[in-house]
């Protein structure tokens, strides 16, 4: 079981993580757009670091208060669920 969660937030974050530059590379040539609901959507999937890292390296969205404030909370949130597992595993 941990094994497939662990996959699945490789694949997750990976996801997050191409959607953040495809959505930046469509933005500079004014095409169809990725929705702002969906971005922040794989963030809270799981997606976070990755999120994190596409606003990072791909420069898009850091201007947003809802995604330089909110990313970093969805992480903050997903970590301290994930630390609160794994003690209550223990």
């Amino acid at each position: 079981m941990y094994r497939y969660f662990v996959l699945y937030l490789i694949f997750i974050n990976m996801i997050a993580f191409l959607a953040y530059g495809i959505d930046k590379k469509r933005a500079v040539r004014n095409q169809w757009r990725i929705s702002e609901k969906a971005l922040l959507g794989m963030a809270a999937l799981g997606g976070s670091i990755g999120a994190l890292a596409g606003m990072k390296i791909f420069h898009h969205k850091t201007r947003k208060a809802k995604f330089f404030v909110g990313v970093p909370v969805i992480l903050a949130a997903e970590l301290i669920v994930g630390f609160w597992v794994l003690v209550s595993i223990r």
